[in-house]
Protein backbone atom coordinates (compact mmCIF):
# COMPACT_ATOMS: atom_id res chain seq x y z
CA UNK A 1 0.00 0.00 0.00
CA UNK A 2 1.46 3.47 -0.98
CA UNK A 3 0.88 6.02 2.12
CA UNK A 4 1.41 8.40 -0.61
CA UNK A 5 -1.91 9.12 -1.73
CA UNK A 6 -2.95 12.32 -3.28
CA UNK A 7 -4.72 14.36 -5.85
CA UNK A 8 -4.65 17.44 -7.78
CA UNK A 9 -7.03 19.27 -9.45
CA UNK A 10 -7.03 22.57 -11.68
CA UNK A 11 -9.70 25.05 -13.30
CA UNK A 12 -7.97 27.04 -16.24
CA UNK A 13 -5.15 29.38 -16.39
CA UNK A 14 -4.46 32.97 -17.43
CA UNK A 15 -3.71 36.45 -16.67
CA UNK A 16 -4.70 37.80 -12.81
CA UNK A 17 -6.66 40.94 -12.75
CA UNK A 18 -6.23 41.01 -9.10
CA UNK A 19 -6.71 44.62 -8.97
CA UNK A 20 -9.98 44.12 -10.26
CA UNK A 21 -11.38 40.76 -7.60
CA UNK A 22 -13.04 41.38 -4.39
CA UNK A 23 -11.78 39.46 -1.28
CA UNK A 24 -15.01 37.85 -1.06
CA UNK A 25 -14.70 36.24 -4.81
CA UNK A 26 -11.68 35.18 -4.41
CA UNK A 27 -12.77 33.36 -1.82
CA UNK A 28 -15.57 31.90 -3.30
CA UNK A 29 -13.17 30.47 -6.19
CA UNK A 30 -10.71 29.00 -3.32
CA UNK A 31 -13.53 27.42 -1.42
CA UNK A 32 -14.86 25.97 -4.64
CA UNK A 33 -11.48 24.05 -5.39
CA UNK A 34 -11.02 22.80 -1.71
CA UNK A 35 -14.57 21.14 -1.45
CA UNK A 36 -13.98 19.25 -4.77
CA UNK A 37 -10.65 17.76 -3.77
CA UNK A 38 -12.10 17.39 -0.57
CA UNK A 39 -14.43 15.11 -2.14
CA UNK A 40 -11.11 13.47 -3.83
CA UNK A 41 -9.47 13.02 -0.83
CA UNK A 42 -12.46 10.84 0.53
CA UNK A 43 -12.40 8.45 -2.00
CA UNK A 44 -8.41 7.81 -1.95
CA UNK A 45 -8.54 7.75 2.30
CA UNK A 46 -10.99 4.86 2.22
CA UNK A 47 -8.86 3.07 -0.31
CA UNK A 48 -10.92 3.74 -3.49
CA UNK A 49 -8.81 3.85 -7.00
CA UNK A 50 -7.02 6.94 -8.48
CA UNK A 51 -9.54 6.84 -11.67
CA UNK A 52 -12.51 7.24 -9.54
CA UNK A 53 -10.96 10.24 -7.67
CA UNK A 54 -10.34 12.01 -10.59
CA UNK A 55 -13.33 10.69 -12.20
CA UNK A 56 -15.76 12.22 -9.55
CA UNK A 57 -13.18 15.27 -9.00
CA UNK A 58 -13.71 16.70 -12.40
CA UNK A 59 -17.49 15.39 -12.31
CA UNK A 60 -17.89 18.01 -9.74
CA UNK A 61 -16.33 20.40 -11.93
CA UNK A 62 -18.19 19.81 -14.66
CA UNK A 63 -21.26 21.22 -12.27
CA UNK A 64 -19.57 24.14 -11.11
CA UNK A 65 -20.44 27.27 -12.87
CA UNK A 66 -17.09 28.62 -11.89
CA UNK A 67 -15.60 26.71 -14.88
CA UNK A 68 -15.68 26.36 -18.64
CA UNK A 69 -16.71 22.39 -18.44
CA UNK A 70 -20.49 21.34 -17.96
CA UNK A 71 -22.91 23.50 -17.02
CA UNK A 72 -21.11 27.15 -17.68
CA UNK A 73 -18.98 25.64 -20.78
CA UNK A 74 -18.56 28.85 -23.40
CA UNK A 75 -20.88 29.19 -26.55
CA UNK A 76 -19.91 28.28 -30.19
CA UNK A 77 -19.81 30.41 -32.97
CA UNK A 78 -23.08 28.97 -33.49
CA UNK A 79 -24.75 29.88 -30.30
CA UNK A 80 -24.41 26.21 -29.19
CA UNK A 81 -22.48 24.09 -26.56
CA UNK A 82 -19.67 21.52 -27.58
CA UNK A 83 -17.79 19.35 -24.89
CA UNK A 84 -14.67 16.93 -24.79
CA UNK A 85 -13.21 15.09 -22.03
CA UNK A 86 -10.50 12.18 -21.54
CA UNK A 87 -9.49 9.97 -18.98
CA UNK A 88 -6.67 7.11 -18.38
CA UNK A 89 -5.91 4.72 -16.24
CA UNK A 90 -1.98 4.46 -15.41
CA UNK A 91 -2.09 0.92 -14.82
CA UNK A 92 -3.23 -0.51 -17.51
CA UNK A 93 -2.69 2.04 -19.92
CA UNK A 94 -6.41 2.03 -20.97
CA UNK A 95 -8.03 5.37 -21.72
CA UNK A 96 -11.21 6.57 -22.78
CA UNK A 97 -12.50 10.35 -24.57
CA UNK A 98 -15.50 11.90 -26.47
CA UNK A 99 -15.42 15.28 -28.05
CA UNK A 100 -18.16 17.81 -29.48
CA UNK A 101 -21.22 15.95 -26.95
CA UNK A 102 -24.18 18.28 -26.60
CA UNK A 103 -26.40 17.08 -24.50
CA UNK A 104 -24.29 14.39 -21.73
CA UNK A 105 -24.72 16.21 -18.53
CA UNK A 106 -21.03 15.01 -17.84
CA UNK A 107 -18.58 14.31 -20.46
CA UNK A 108 -16.49 13.11 -18.39
CA UNK A 109 -18.55 9.82 -17.18
CA UNK A 110 -19.17 9.47 -20.98
CA UNK A 111 -14.92 9.01 -21.75
CA UNK A 112 -15.12 6.70 -18.34
CA UNK A 113 -17.69 4.47 -19.82
CA UNK A 114 -15.72 4.46 -23.29
CA UNK A 115 -12.66 3.44 -21.04
CA UNK A 116 -14.90 0.84 -19.28
CA UNK A 117 -16.71 -1.06 -21.94
CA UNK A 118 -15.58 -0.24 -25.25
CA UNK A 119 -12.52 -1.63 -27.53
CA UNK A 120 -12.27 2.05 -29.12
CA UNK A 121 -10.87 4.61 -27.37
CA UNK A 122 -12.85 8.10 -28.60
CA UNK A 123 -15.89 8.92 -29.98
CA UNK A 124 -17.21 11.99 -31.78
CA UNK A 125 -20.26 14.32 -31.73
CA UNK A 126 -23.47 12.27 -32.48
CA UNK A 127 -21.59 8.77 -32.44
CA UNK A 128 -20.39 9.83 -28.61
CA UNK A 129 -24.21 10.29 -27.91
CA UNK A 130 -25.18 7.31 -29.03
CA UNK A 131 -22.83 5.71 -26.95
CA UNK A 132 -23.78 7.66 -23.85
CA UNK A 133 -27.33 7.08 -24.05
CA UNK A 134 -26.29 3.43 -24.50
CA UNK A 135 -24.37 3.10 -21.70
CA UNK A 136 -27.99 4.89 -19.64
CA UNK A 137 -25.92 8.49 -18.77
CA UNK A 138 -27.66 11.50 -18.19
CA UNK A 139 -29.06 13.62 -21.06
CA UNK A 140 -29.83 17.42 -20.35
CA UNK A 141 -31.36 19.81 -22.54
CA UNK A 142 -28.97 22.32 -23.97
CA UNK A 143 -30.03 25.09 -21.90
CA UNK A 144 -28.53 23.92 -18.84
CA UNK A 145 -25.10 24.24 -19.86
CA UNK A 146 -25.59 28.05 -20.19
CA UNK A 147 -24.66 30.84 -17.73
CA UNK A 148 -25.19 34.43 -18.57
CA UNK A 149 -21.84 35.13 -17.79
CA UNK A 150 -20.57 32.68 -20.49
CA UNK A 151 -23.85 34.46 -23.10
CA UNK A 152 -22.69 37.88 -22.86
CA UNK A 153 -18.89 37.00 -23.44
CA UNK A 154 -20.19 35.41 -26.42
CA UNK A 155 -21.62 38.60 -27.80
CA UNK A 156 -18.69 40.43 -27.60
CA UNK A 157 -16.68 37.92 -29.19
CA UNK A 158 -19.16 37.76 -31.59
CA UNK A 159 -19.40 41.10 -32.39
CA UNK A 160 -15.73 41.11 -32.74
CA UNK A 161 -15.69 37.99 -35.20
CA UNK A 162 -13.34 36.07 -33.99
CA UNK A 163 -13.30 33.30 -31.67
CA UNK A 164 -11.79 33.49 -28.35
CA UNK A 165 -9.59 31.13 -25.76
CA UNK A 166 -11.86 30.64 -23.42
CA UNK A 167 -13.93 33.64 -22.91
CA UNK A 168 -11.17 35.61 -24.06
CA UNK A 169 -12.35 39.92 -24.35
CA UNK A 170 -14.82 39.18 -21.58
CA UNK A 171 -12.86 41.89 -19.62
CA UNK A 172 -15.33 44.16 -21.33
CA UNK A 173 -18.18 42.42 -20.04
CA UNK A 174 -16.86 41.77 -16.81
CA UNK A 175 -16.21 45.71 -16.87
CA UNK A 176 -19.76 46.75 -16.77
CA UNK A 177 -20.97 44.24 -14.74
CA UNK A 178 -18.35 45.94 -12.23
CA UNK A 179 -19.50 49.31 -13.00
CA UNK A 180 -23.31 47.91 -12.64
CA UNK A 181 -22.47 46.26 -9.43
CA UNK A 182 -20.58 49.52 -8.37
CA UNK A 183 -23.51 51.34 -9.30
CA UNK A 184 -26.16 49.29 -7.87
CA UNK A 185 -23.61 48.78 -4.42
CA UNK A 186 -23.10 45.53 -5.29
CA UNK A 187 -18.96 44.13 -5.63
CA UNK A 188 -17.77 41.32 -7.28
CA UNK A 189 -20.80 39.23 -8.64
CA UNK A 190 -22.57 39.36 -12.16
CA UNK A 191 -26.21 39.62 -13.28
CA UNK A 192 -26.25 35.57 -12.62
CA UNK A 193 -24.99 36.02 -9.09
CA UNK A 194 -21.92 34.47 -9.96
CA UNK A 195 -18.67 36.02 -8.81
CA UNK A 196 -16.40 37.86 -11.48
CA UNK A 197 -13.85 36.00 -12.52
CA UNK A 198 -10.22 37.11 -10.52
CA UNK A 199 -8.19 35.48 -13.50
CA UNK A 200 -8.46 38.12 -16.92
CA UNK A 201 -10.38 36.33 -18.90
CA UNK A 202 -8.86 38.20 -21.83
CA UNK A 203 -6.26 35.62 -21.56
CA UNK A 204 -7.97 32.85 -19.88
CA UNK A 205 -7.54 29.01 -20.90
CA UNK A 206 -10.50 27.45 -19.67
CA UNK A 207 -10.19 23.86 -19.34
CA UNK A 208 -10.91 21.93 -15.80
CA UNK A 209 -8.64 18.23 -14.93
CA UNK A 210 -7.50 16.15 -11.99
CA UNK A 211 -4.53 13.35 -11.32
CA UNK A 212 -4.31 11.11 -8.69
CA UNK A 213 -2.36 8.28 -7.05
CA UNK A 214 -3.75 6.51 -4.60
CA UNK A 215 -2.86 3.79 -1.85
CA UNK A 216 -2.40 0.96 -4.59
CA UNK A 217 0.27 3.29 -6.27
CA UNK A 218 -1.91 3.85 -9.57
CA UNK A 219 -2.33 6.61 -11.39
CA UNK A 220 -4.74 8.52 -13.20
CA UNK A 221 -5.67 11.53 -14.77
CA UNK A 222 -8.62 13.24 -16.53
CA UNK A 223 -9.90 16.58 -17.94
CA UNK A 224 -12.51 18.33 -19.40
CA UNK A 225 -13.82 21.27 -21.34
CA UNK A 226 -16.01 23.64 -23.37
CA UNK A 227 -13.84 24.53 -25.54
CA UNK A 228 -13.13 28.16 -26.47
CA UNK A 229 -15.76 30.89 -27.04
CA UNK A 230 -17.46 31.38 -30.25
CA UNK A 231 -15.47 28.66 -31.65
CA UNK A 232 -15.96 27.34 -35.41
CA UNK A 233 -18.37 23.81 -34.88
CA UNK A 234 -16.81 21.30 -35.28
CA UNK A 235 -13.05 22.35 -33.94
CA UNK A 236 -11.50 20.33 -30.75
CA UNK A 237 -8.66 21.11 -28.73
CA UNK A 238 -6.19 19.11 -26.55
CA UNK A 239 -8.51 17.91 -24.08
CA UNK A 240 -9.80 14.72 -25.46
CA UNK A 241 -6.54 14.11 -26.82
CA UNK A 242 -4.58 11.13 -24.64
CA UNK A 243 -0.86 12.54 -24.61
CA UNK A 244 -1.88 15.85 -25.30
CA UNK A 245 -4.27 17.00 -23.08
CA UNK A 246 -4.40 13.83 -20.64
CA UNK A 247 -1.85 11.16 -19.70
CA UNK A 248 -1.67 8.53 -17.15
CA UNK A 249 1.34 6.02 -16.67
CA UNK A 250 1.99 3.68 -13.36
CA UNK A 251 5.59 3.60 -14.83
CA UNK A 252 6.19 7.46 -14.61
CA UNK A 253 3.25 9.96 -13.51
CA UNK A 254 -0.24 11.07 -14.63
CA UNK A 255 -0.63 14.54 -16.30
CA UNK A 256 -3.27 16.98 -17.03
CA UNK A 257 -3.50 20.20 -18.55
CA UNK A 258 -4.75 23.62 -19.80
CA UNK A 259 -3.89 26.00 -21.91
CA UNK A 260 -3.80 26.99 -25.67
CA UNK A 261 -4.99 23.81 -26.81
CA UNK A 262 -3.31 23.93 -30.24
CA UNK A 263 0.28 24.10 -28.90
CA UNK A 264 -0.72 21.56 -26.04
CA UNK A 265 -1.43 19.30 -29.09
CA UNK A 266 1.33 20.22 -31.25
CA UNK A 267 4.20 19.88 -28.56
CA UNK A 268 2.12 16.36 -27.02
CA UNK A 269 2.32 18.01 -23.88
CA UNK A 270 1.04 15.47 -21.31
CA UNK A 271 2.84 12.74 -22.57
CA UNK A 272 5.97 14.60 -22.79
CA UNK A 273 6.47 15.31 -18.96
CA UNK A 274 6.22 11.42 -18.79
CA UNK A 275 8.85 10.67 -21.63
CA UNK A 276 11.42 12.91 -20.36
CA UNK A 277 10.86 11.31 -17.07
CA UNK A 278 11.60 7.77 -18.84
CA UNK A 279 13.60 8.73 -21.40
CA UNK A 280 16.03 11.07 -19.75
CA UNK A 281 15.35 10.16 -16.26
CA UNK A 282 14.46 13.99 -15.59
CA UNK A 283 12.02 14.11 -12.18
CA UNK A 284 8.48 15.22 -11.84
CA UNK A 285 9.50 18.82 -11.46
CA UNK A 286 11.95 18.89 -13.92
CA UNK A 287 10.50 17.32 -17.08
CA UNK A 288 6.84 19.70 -15.97
CA UNK A 289 8.68 22.66 -15.77
CA UNK A 290 10.65 22.05 -19.15
CA UNK A 291 7.56 21.34 -21.20
CA UNK A 292 5.47 24.51 -19.81
CA UNK A 293 8.64 26.82 -18.97
CA UNK A 294 10.78 26.11 -21.95
CA UNK A 295 9.76 24.18 -24.47
CA UNK A 296 5.61 25.71 -24.87
CA UNK A 297 6.98 28.87 -24.82
CA UNK A 298 8.97 28.31 -28.14
CA UNK A 299 5.64 28.16 -30.21
CA UNK A 300 4.12 31.16 -27.95
CA UNK A 301 2.17 28.06 -25.88
CA UNK A 302 0.49 29.51 -22.44
CA UNK A 303 -0.86 27.32 -19.86
CA UNK A 304 -0.39 25.37 -17.46
CA UNK A 305 -0.26 21.47 -16.02
CA UNK A 306 -0.80 19.46 -12.80
CA UNK A 307 0.86 16.08 -12.52
CA UNK A 308 1.71 13.52 -10.05
CA UNK A 309 4.61 10.82 -10.04
CA UNK A 310 4.22 7.35 -8.68
CA UNK A 311 5.75 8.43 -5.92
CA UNK A 312 2.99 11.20 -4.93
CA UNK A 313 5.32 14.10 -5.72
CA UNK A 314 3.14 16.74 -7.13
CA UNK A 315 4.34 19.53 -10.02
CA UNK A 316 1.74 22.14 -10.41
CA UNK A 317 3.38 24.52 -13.36
CA UNK A 318 2.22 27.28 -15.34
CA UNK A 319 3.86 30.07 -17.76
CA UNK A 320 0.61 32.56 -17.58
CA UNK A 321 0.33 34.98 -14.15
CA UNK A 322 -2.28 32.55 -12.53
CA UNK A 323 -3.90 28.86 -12.22
CA UNK A 324 -6.80 28.16 -10.19
CA UNK A 325 -5.03 24.82 -8.57
CA UNK A 326 -4.99 22.74 -5.85
CA UNK A 327 -3.78 19.91 -4.49
CA UNK A 328 -4.99 17.39 -1.36
CA UNK A 329 -2.78 14.31 0.34
CA UNK A 330 -4.21 12.01 2.57
CA UNK A 331 -4.64 13.21 5.99
CA UNK A 332 -3.71 16.89 5.38
CA UNK A 333 -5.67 19.46 4.40
CA UNK A 334 -6.08 20.88 1.01
CA UNK A 335 -3.69 23.43 -0.58
CA UNK A 336 -5.85 25.88 -3.10
CA UNK A 337 -3.87 28.36 -4.76
CA UNK A 338 -4.89 31.20 -8.29
CA UNK A 339 -1.68 33.13 -8.03
CA UNK A 340 1.74 32.22 -8.27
Amino acid sequence: MNSSAVIAIHGGAGTILRASMAPEVEAEYLAALGRILEAGQRILAEGGSALDAVTEAVRLLEDCPFFNAGHGAVFTAAGTHELDASIMDGRTLEAGAVCGVKRVRNPVLAARRVLECSEHVMFTSEGAEAFAAAQGLEFVEPGYFHTDARYRQWELARGQQRAMLDHDGATLAAGAAQEADAAAGKAGTGEDGLPHEPIDPNRKYGTVGAVALDSHGHLAAATSTGGITNKQPGRVGDTPLIGAGCYADDATCAVSTTGSGEMFMRMVAAYDVAAQMQYRGATLADAAANVVMERLPRIDGRGGLIAVDAQGNVALPFNTEGMYRGYARVGDAPVVAIYR
